[in-house]
């Protein structure tokens, strides 16, 4: 818990004890009240809306209770300065500055733990996404599902659950197939001969490009070799080259899974027979017109589902339950998968099964991702330059850059449309949000060099390596007492419960939004004040802001998967 949530907890007990003391009710008639933290500062550092609340029990005017509330308040004990009753009976509180030169001493003591928690408490969560078909190479729209499960993988971690990343290859059914007859035919026509395209083929370059590789190194090996042997080569073959691009692609995006799990595993051992067994134990098979159907409207589905159709094969839906009862049976306590709009009908059907399968449905989150729209010279990019189709994740990368692409794809809430403004990524100035939240960091290291430069270092008792090893002991932190040192510190203090809580809603694109407001607040600190200066003590607590304002932000960029450069 960080240092913002302490205090309110204090303020909270507070509250109840003044509230107790005044005799305003018993502690059974306490209701539920909220401190937040007011968007107005003039409005105090934080609002309770006790007064409100007790209106309705007490049978008092609220702005009575607000005044007996604050004449038995305790307002030494936990830094309170100044107590202001507004409006119908808000309760206002202004607090010292010390809470927030503790914060200081907090990040500079943590390091690159500041913000951590153990609110996870260890417990296993499973975060699938991308889980592209192994037959082309990654959209956009993988792009994104990439950037936001990565870093909501990292949040979580941060936060102290135990994570596995997972991937999901359809390596099973019909694409498949027509991948390997897709790659003959190519493989065919590279040694000059005749191949014909299979209906529903894959027609990419990079198919063309597999079967000349696969002529070059094996000559006419596979023209002689019996259908059902060459088919399942070849196959094999395909998928073990497109997995490789996308792996590579992943890489190179600062993306690796822990877990590759493959579909065709399901059907090589007894999980899917499992699945259906216990799913008819359990009372929601039903058989008829000589299909077995799942009992999904049981459970809140819109309809009922057909699971094994009457020629005897699975529909979609059968091997990726489970898959999901596998999930949960290697003892995950969440799975959160991250899945493109057009499965929002898949949904309910899921969730359905979970609860057929006695899994409680809860456990399983799915976030719906929206498209992606990419413009360039205020033009919507529906086809890349170099290949005539759809722009990839490889391209996007070599245009803009990874940390680019990263902070773009996670800037919105995942259910939203995004629309990625190539110019705008590339530019080198303010503009840009990228590169105004890394120039703050790079703004930092110049200020450290700056301090190397004069030989105060050592005098300050700095480290230019880590702020962790900052002797704090000699700084007097009461002289930070601008309106830019204290928004700039209030700002610092908000990482941990803004990590919290973006754990909470799985919502990693506010991890963005605090990193810009942390460089905003930073550069207005950097325009308004001078880190350096003759003033040796107002320095040394300067440029111990500094370092913590450079830790947090290291902290924070790491999460996001963005570097954090010295030099822009």
């Amino acid at each position: 818990m960080g240092i913002i949530d302490q205090l309110k907890s204090k303020l909270h007990q507070s509250v109840i004890e003044a509230v107790l003391q005044a005799g305003i009710v018993t502690e059974s008639e306490m209701p539920e009240f909220i401190i937040e933290s007011p968007k107005d500062d003039k409005n105090g550092d934080f609002a309770t809306n006790v007064a409100m609340q007790l209106t309705k029990i007490a049978k008092k005017n609220p702005r009575q209770i607000a005044e007996a509330v604050v004449e038995h308040l305790d307002k030494e004990s936990i830094g309170i300065e100044k107590v202001e009753i507004a409006g119908p009976g808000f309760i206002n509180f202004y607090m010292s500055y010390q809470y927030l030169y503790d914060c200081l001493d907090q990040i500079l003591q943590h390091g690159e733990k500041f913000g951590a928690s153990q609110s996870g408490a260890g417990r296993k969560v499973q975060v699938e996404f991308v889980s592209a078909n192994p037959t082309g190479s990654l959209h956009l729209g993988h792009a994104r599902w990439a950037a936001v499960g990565d870093t909501l993988s990292n949040l979580l971690e941060f936060v102290g659950y135990d994570v596995t990343r997972e991937f999901y290859i359809n390596d099973a059914g019909n694409q498949i197939d027509n991948l390997g007859k897709s790659v003959y035919a190519r493989y065919l026509q590279a040694l000059g001969q005749e191949g014909e395209m299979p209906e529903g083929g894959y027609f990419g370059q990079d198919i063309i490009e597999i079967g000349q590789q696969l002529a070059d190194t094996y000559g006419d090996k596979y023209i002689s070799m019996d259908e059902e042997s060459r088919h399942a080569e070849l196959k094999e073959f395909a998928l073990q080259e497109k997995l490789a691009n996308i792996k590579k692609d992943l890489k190179d995006f600062g993306v690796e899974f822990d877990v590759w799990f493959s579909e065709r595993s399901l059907y090589q051992t007894d999980e899917i027979p499992q699945a259906l067994d216990r799913l008819k134990d359990a009372g929601y098979l039903f058989e008829q017109d000589q299909a077995m159907w799942l009992a999904s409207t049981k459970l809140g589905d819109d309809k009922d589902r057909v699971l094994v159709k009457s020629d005897g094969s699975f529909t979609y839906l059968t091997p990726d339950i489970a898959y999901h009862r596998n999930k949960f049976e290697r003892g995950f306590e969440k799975v959160i998968n991250i899945w493109g709009q057009d499965h929002h009908g898949y949904v309910a059907r899921m969730k359905a099964a979970m609860d057929a399968l006695g899994y409680d449905r809860n456990r399983l989150t799915v976030l719906l991702g929206q498209l992606v729209n990419l413009y360039q010279d205020g033009e919507l990019v529906r086809m890349s330059k170099r290949t005539g189709k759809a722009v990839t994740l490889a391209e996007l990368i070599q245009e803009v850059g990874v940390d680019a692409t990263r902070y773009f794809f996670t800037m919105r809430s995942i259910d939203t449309h995004l629309d990625f403004d190539l110019d705008l990524a590339k530019t080198k100035s303010n503009e840009n949000p990228v590169f105004y939240v890394q120039y703050a960091h790079a703004r930092i290291c110049s200020i450290k060099r700056q301090i190397a430069e004069t030989g105060l270092e050592d005098g300050l008792q700095a480290s230019r390596d880590a702020a962790s090893q900052w002797s704090i002991d000699s700084v007097n932190w009461s002289l930070l007492s601008t309106e830019h040192d204290i928004q700039l510190i209030k700002k610092l203090a908000e990482l941990p419960s803004e990590l919290a809580q973006a754990a909470e809603q799985l919502a990693p694109h506010r991890i963005i939004r605090y990193a810009f407001d942390l460089a905003t607040a930073f550069h207005s600190f950097y325009t308004a004040q001078r880190v350096l200066s003759e003033d040796i003590e107002l320095t040394k607590a300067r440029y111990g802001l500094v370092l913590a304002v450079q830790q947090t932000l290291q902290n924070t960029l790491r999460i996001l998967g963005i570097s954090a450069p010295e030099k822009m």
